[in-house]
């Protein structure tokens, strides 16, 4: 226990004087990411373990360990932007990566402290608390704007208690953000159902799927869940960057847990036949939706509905009043109701509505 308690403490202690270099909590987060990946890839490439990864020699964990002052910087960038070309979860862990430590002296003082600690070995939940309190710094942090991907963790479990997921079943979130709700769901599936082996290597490596469209992010929500076990370092995402909206993928999910980017999809600038300026509404045109909007919102809500198999169930966080306005909202409510999915919608509602009654916690804030 102490052991652990002074690897917290190492951990934020650093953060603390990179701040004071004007590196936030975001972007720490992000260099711990890379530097804590490759020191895992090292020590599963040992005894008992003997898992490789695809990584060069010349930009694996002790190619850095040799390095010092300016020659150590130029080999982090480089080390950075190759493994960036990597397939599976390493080229996406290390997708548009930077350097945003600019002093090589504390980049090797960060090295040096991640190499200190043998994290394979160490738990989920040490490991994961570890990185969710970091999530969570750098989503108040307002100058990283992290903020817009974390959604607060009490309206997460309390919307993945709405769903009841079942072991041997698929989860999906669109816009996944750091996958809060993916972790919700598998800490729900732990504690609410005793699985078999079987069962448990489904929860690890098949349940979960998501999109999410900001390499940062996406990063964070990866490395996020392979702290908390799932998922493993050598094989594939589970995490498209691609836009969700763009397409129907053609697959389908037992629970889709969400809460998507609200406001309108960007606007098109271009010039007219009369050389004046305009700007025109980039919506989705997809023959699976009901109404044809710029509004993101009720884009999601459209594509989750395709996303469900017929008999999923949904949580979705949307704003007030977005389904009963007119015009597509209008559209997409009616179709809501007419749909096979409006009667386990209205119990879920139900059954979030008692639980917020007998629950002394406010859930919204």
């Amino acid at each position: 226990m102490n052991a652990t308690a002074s690897i917290v403490s190492k951990v934020w202690s650093f953060c603390t004087t990179l701040r004071d270099d004007g590196v936030g909590y975001g972007d720490y987060l992000e260099q711990l990411t890379y530097l804590i990946f490759l020191k895992m890839e090292a020590e599963y490439s040992q005894p008992p373990y003997n898992r490789k990864v695809d990584i060069p020699a010349e930009y694996n964990w002790q190619s850095l360990k040799l390095k010092r002052g300016a020659e150590l910087e130029v080999h982090y960038v480089t080390l950075l932007m190759e493994l960036g070309k990597k397939p599976g979860m390493l080229g996406t862990i290390f997708t548009k990566a930077q350097n945003k430590i600019q002093d090589p002296a504390k980049l090797y003082r960060l090295i040096d402290m991640v190499n200190e600690t043998q994290w394979v070995t160490m738990g989920a939940d040490v490991k994961g608390d570890i990185y969710e309190g970091l999530l969570e710094r750098s989503a108040e942090d307002t100058k990283s704007g992290a903020g817009q991907y974390f959604t607060p963790s009490a309206l997460i479990r309390a919307m993945v208690a709405c769903v009841r997921p079942e072991p041997g079943k698929t989860i999906a979130d669109p816009a996944c953000g750091t996958g809060g709700f993916f972790l919700a769901a598998y800490d729900f599936l732990v504690a609410e159902h005793p699985m078999d082996k079987t069962q448990k290597a489904f929860l690890k490596h098949e349940t979960f799927f998501g999109n999410e469209i900001v390499a940062s992010t996406r990063r964070l929500a990866l490395m996020n869940m392979f702290l908390h076990n799932i998922g493993e370092i050598d094989g594939d995402s589970m995490i498209s960057p691609n836009d969700a909206l763009v397409a129907d993928s053609g697959r389908r999910f037992d629970y889709v847990l969400a809460n998507p980017p609200f406001g309108k999809k960007s606007a098109m600038s271009f010039t007219n036949d009369e050389g004046e300026q305009e700007k025109d509404d980039l919506t989705y045109n997809r023959q699976d939706f009901w109404a044809t909007t710029s509004n993101k919102q009720l884009n999601f809500v459209q594509h989750i509905r395709t996303m469900l198999k017929t008999t999923g169930r949904a949580a979705v966080v949307v704003p007030d009043n977005v389904l009963f306005e007119g015009g597509a909202g209008e559209t997409v409510r009616k179709k809501l109701l007419e749909s096979p999915f409006a009667h386990d919608l209205a119990i879920a509602c139900r059954h979030f509505l008692r639980q917020r009654r007998e629950s002394k916690r406010a859930v919204f804030r």
